[in-house]
């Protein structure tokens, strides 16, 4: 994350639709390191792939770590290049080495979820934040008496939608 703080509130405005992604890890047992490592070092080679190639589709991505569980939110182009990632080179081959080194295993979890957004069904704010998630990903413009409450950025995105269609 950016140390620098944007004071005051921001929004996302974003007139395309875009792909959350969400994936990470659980160690179920700590002492089987030799079950879950190769987890662990599997990932590091598709980050940065993904953020030496940008061509790729994905715009952003956001890491947390807890006791036992990792998760990661990724902000993607589209549909269309979050799948065509999934089945270039890197990716297929750290599935088939996960699947022969630790699928039939409980010592290890992996999960992801993914949400299609299609234009104006998203809303954010962020107040007094460093640039950050969805705003790191598409950009952030200051809130003005137009966006200045949930229920107005989401309408706002409405009546957009609306124009569009005539």
């Amino acid at each position: 994350m950016s140390a620098q703080v944007f004071p005051g509130r921001h929004t996302v405005e974003h007139h395309e639709g875009f792909v959350v992604f969400v994936i990470g890890t659980r160690i179920n047992k700590w002492w089987a390191v030799r079950k879950w490592w190769p987890v662990f070092t599997a990932m590091p080679p598709m980050i940065k792939e993904l953020y030496t190639n940008k061509e790729a589709g994905c715009l952003s991505m956001e890491n947390f770590f807890g006791l036992r569980t990792t998760l990661m939110i990724q902000y993607w182009r589209s549909e269309e290049d979050l799948l065509a990632y999934a089945k270039g080179q890197k990716h297929l081959t750290a599935w088939k080495n996960f699947n022969q080194k630790v699928s039939n295993n409980d010592a290890v979890g992996i999960y992801h979820e993914t949400y299609i957004i299609h234009p104006g069904q998203f809303e954010s704010i962020y107040g007094n934040m460093p640039v950050f998630g969805l705003a790191k990903a598409l950009g952030m413009q200051p809130i003005n008496s137009a966006t200045n409450s949930a229920h107005k950025r989401l309408r706002k995105k409405e009546r957009l939608q609306m124009d569009e269609l005539g």
